[in-house]
């Protein structure tokens, strides 16, 4: 016979992905912030890219955006999905047309994914319209 000893949860796993959702949040919102202002390097950056300035004020946007929703409790997922879109863009365009290290945008992309991991039942239960 065997006795099941049931542990207390740990308070550390939600107050560890909170100071990664913190910090993707501080990541993005300045780089966000950064491609909205028009920083010269990023300027150059995207005319590099070829697709115009306006993909430069649509990456900041969703940037932002991605950034703002991670740190809203129900819809951190969410933001973690659309940053996790832009980062497997970041990748596919250092690797491909710009050059540099995809290294960055990997780590965040590897982040993002954790975020997504650990909520994906927040997504799970506003795709199948049930309340959490």
């Amino acid at each position: 016979m065997s006795i099941a000893v049931q542990s207390k949860p740990s308070r550390l796993a939600p107050a560890a992905l909170w100071v990664v959702r913190g910090l993707l949040a501080v990541v993005f919102l300045a780089a966000g912030g950064a491609k909205l202002y028009g920083v010269p390097m990023l300027v150059e950056e995207f005319q590099h890219i070829g697709l115009g300035q306006w993909f430069r004020y649509l990456t900041g946007m969703l940037e932002v955006l991605g950034a703002c929703l991670l740190l809203v409790p129900p819809l951190g997922a969410f933001g973690a999905v659309v940053l996790s879109c832009v980062m497997i863009g970041a990748t596919i365009t250092h690797l491909f047309v710009i050059g540099g290290s995809p290294v960055p945008a990997l780590v965040l992309l590897a982040f993002n994914a954790l975020v997504i991991f650990v909520k994906r039942s927040d997504i799970a239960a506003v795709l199948s319209g049930r309340p959490r």
